[in-house]
């Protein structure tokens, strides 16, 4: 196989694998039916994707794409907790629509690369309203939070019956998650204290001190941390 052939006969894998997922589900996701259905023999598409495993991660990753489109399109304002507010709405309508492809993403042994991608993402996102000095806790705990809420909520509608889903089901739960995880308490103000120990965990993500050896970097980040999240017990 050329290597002018080989993207062309990946994308028609890919897009038959995704054809089949969307209108049967994961289960017709076996080798011998997107091998069949894509007009190659096994052996090919073991060549492409490595296993079974390699297979799934590439369907995922291609469902993936437009939201990751729509997210990069999405940019960013000087209002953090704004972009976080529509980044859980992109996230949500992404899982809604296309259902089939978020099950694969998340409800795996493993998380697939795509969700990997989304979860830095993610992770961003709630970094930028710590530098800002908006978030009630620590990064790591805050993007867990939205991360699981977030897909509660996507699961929940997705195995309710259309007519049966709470249209505002998504936007209160939005709302609670964003209320518990930001502050409009300055840093230097009583009850600022989870704000500001984020930030600076974010600061020395962003420019490490010199003057700091890896050892104590790691531990002040732990302490930071640790700090942040006591203190936001505590609200």
């Amino acid at each position: 196989m050329s290597s002018t052939e080989a993207p062309s006969t990946r994308d028609r894998i890919l897009r038959v694998a995704a054809d089949l997922l969307a209108t049967d589900g994961r289960d017709a996701l076996s080798t011998r039916a997107v091998s069949a259905a894509a007009g190659v023999q096994a052996p090919t598409l073991y060549r492409l994707f490595g296993d079974k495993e390699g297979l799934l991660d590439a369907v995922a990753s291609y469902g993936f794409e437009s939201y990751l489109a729509d997210k990069n399109a999405m940019g960013h304002t000087d209002d953090p907790v704004a972009d976080l507010r529509r980044g859980w709405d992109l996230h949500v309508e992404f899982g809604v629509a296309r259902p089939a492809f978020y099950e694969l993403m998340y409800s795996r042994n493993r998380l697939s690369p795509a969700a990997r991608e989304a979860e830095a993402i993610l992770r961003h996102m709630v970094g930028r309203v710590a530098e800002a000095g908006r978030l009630a806790m620590s990064v790591e705990r805050a993007a867990r939070l939205v991360h699981s809420a977030g897909m509660g909520v996507v699961f929940t509608l997705n195995t309710t019956p259309p007519e049966q889903r709470d249209p505002q089901l998504s936007e209160v739960t939005r709302e609670m998650v964003l209320r518990t995880i930001t502050t409009d308490a300055a840093p230097s103000a009583p009850g600022g204290t989870p704000a500001l120990a984020s930030a600076l965990v974010e600061t020395l993500r962003a420019q490490p001190p010199e003057s700091l050896s890896p050892a104590e970097h790691a531990l002040l980040t732990e302490w930071l941390t640790r700090l942040a999240d006591t203190a936001a017990l505590r609200r």
